[in-house]
């Protein structure tokens, strides 16, 4: 069994959006950010971490401008927008209300 998480369909999109709601951030610190606040349980590997920022994008949640990262480099930087914010919000609710199913569903006898 792997020691890392696999992030169920789905979720992917709000753990980003997550990533990205206090500040902008560039893949590569999105990628970090969500490895450090699941405490290195959850790892997005590049594969699917950028064709979601760019669906996010196209989708009109985040939008994205060119920076220059801590380390120097030139980076793409995501920020969550009005419409983010609000779509980030609907999705966490989603999210309590279904792990709080599952929960409801493991506890019962």
């Amino acid at each position: 069994m792997s020691d890392r998480a696999d992030l169920l369909q789905g979720t992917l999109d709000l753990l980003i959006l997550k990533a990205i709601l206090p500040a902008p951030l560039h893949g590569w610190g999105i990628s970090k950010r969500i490895r450090e606040l699941s405490y290195d349980v959850l790892q997005v590997n590049q594969g699917s971490l950028y064709p979601a920022l760019y669906r996010l994008e196209d989708r009109g949640l985040v939008r994205s401008s060119w920076g220059i990262s801590p380390e120097g480099r030139r980076a793409k930087f995501y920020t969550l927008n009005a419409a983010g914010k609000k779509k980030f919000a609907e999705e966490k609710a989603n999210w309590r209300l279904f792990t709080n199913a599952v929960e409801q569903i493991l506890h019962a006898t």
